[in-house]
């Protein structure tokens, strides 16, 4: 019986060595562990204030932050219409703050439900240019924001729609 418990004994000390002997997190995690950091994931709740998105009262946005300063947003009316997810950069601007520029395509309905049924469904319409400025709180774990929306045509050529507004986010952790 004595060999057994020894063999457990030495198993769980086998474990718990290697366990200290790893490379801890990674320097992504470590990143976004530090409280001054947007690396990581983020939900937050928009409203503007003026503009084609002044009349959505419940715009929510989920973000990853990447370390290398690349970010991807998708928002819960990524569907209606449908719409895929922004890409974009940003970059700190000073302590504890953050600018963020991102941008998604625009989709146009179809004209007949008819064009629908020859294949024919929501074609390119332009895109949407995303300006944020950040104010991470002091623990790291939220932010306040104000957001810039520009719309751009097919050619490059600013539109109506654009607007203003403000955010307001939490992060995602385990």
């Amino acid at each position: 019986m004595k060999s057994l418990t020894d063999w457990r004994l030495i198993s769980i000390s086998a474990v718990l060595i290697a366990a200290a002997c790893g490379e801890g997190p990674s320097p992504a995690t470590r990143e976004a562990l530090k409280g001054d950091s947007l690396v990581g994931g983020w939900r937050s709740q928009i409203r503007f204030a003026s503009g084609a998105l002044a009349e959505v009262k419940d715009l929510e946005f989920m973000y990853v932050f990447n370390a290398g300063g690349t970010m991807t947003e998708s928002s819960n009316y990524d569907g209606a219409p449908p719409v895929p997810p922004a890409y974009g950069t940003w970059r700190a601007s000073g302590p504890r703050q953050f600018e963020a520029k991102y941008e998604f395509f625009i989709t146009k309905a179809p004209a007949t439900f008819e064009d629908i049924a020859k294949g024919n469904g929501w074609s390119p319409n332009g895109r949407g240019v995303l300006t944020e400025k950040v104010t991470l709180s002091d623990d790291g774990r939220s932010y306040k924001s104000t957001i810039a929306y520009a719309v751009f045509d097919q050619l490059g050529k600013p539109t109506e729609g654009g607007g203003e507004g403000t955010g307001s986010g939490v992060r995602i952790g385990l």
